[in-house]
């Protein structure tokens, strides 16, 4: 026999996966690509979702590049997505998408001038399954969340926090009660869905999210660009 006490031994190591913040201003073209095109050092599940997603973002880049060539004042909508899975896993999917100012969006800005809008009341974020690209005159989305809502047919409400010179950002999380897939997103400046001015719209590969269970949290960041 052998005497003495024994004890288990091991060594345990822990690795804090760091998130992938953005800046809450316009983005410069390696931000665009640091946080929007697939990289290493990200998960494979993020590298694959932004490989498909890379056409969705390039319309954006696109409209971008040539503001900035010729030095254009311009706004700039950004759109960046988390994934809150219901075991608690987190999926930083980026910036996905730089769409886009609609024709409503400008002349909602115009009328509150004119002091017949608010413009903060642009913070109610509605999401929808539609897959037709952004245009201009895009007044609505093309296939809002009704009772997938976690309250019924009722879009959730943003934070409000200015992202210093010239931006604007809100953040808004999503929890539907109901399997969905979401491939498109809005600002308007009402809670109700099917009504409202819709500032910006934005369309991305779909996400997948289990009601009940999974959240989406959408940051919109809005930069207004001096110059002319």
């Amino acid at each position: 026999m052998f005497g003495g006490d024994l004890a288990p031994t091991g060594t345990l190591k822990l690795k804090k996966k760091r998130r992938e913040v953005l800046p809450p201003r316009e983005l410069s073209f390696y931000e665009i690509l640091k946080y929007g095109f697939p990289h290493f050092g990200i998960s494979k599940e993020v590298a694959l979702w932004r490989l498909r997603n890379i056409p969705n973002l390039w319309r954006g880049i696109r409209r971008l590049a040539l503001a900035r060539l010729f030095r254009l004042p311009h706004f700039t909508g950004q759109l960046s997505l988390t994934v809150i899975r219901g075991n608690g896993q987190v999926v930083d999917l980026g910036l996905v998408s730089l769409q886009l100012v609609t024709t409503a969006g400008v002349n909602f800005i115009r009328d509150s001038f004119l002091n017949t809008k608010e413009l903060e009341n642009l913070k109610f974020h509605g999401f929808g399954t539609g897959t037709n690209a952004e245009a201009t005159g895009d007044t609505a989305l093309q296939t809002e969340l009704t009772t997938q809502y976690a309250t019924d047919n009722t879009r959730p409400t943003g934070s409000q926090v200015s992202g210093g010179t010239g931006a604007y950002q809100t953040v808004a999380t999503l929890s539907p009660d109901a399997n969905v897939t979401i491939a498109e997103h809005g600002i308007f400046d009402q809670a109700a869905n099917g009504g409202g001015s819709l500032l910006d719209r934005s369309q991305f590969t779909g996400v997948a999210l289990v009601g009940g269970a999974d959240s989406l949290q959408a940051t919109y960041t809005i930069s207004f660009v001096a110059g002319g």
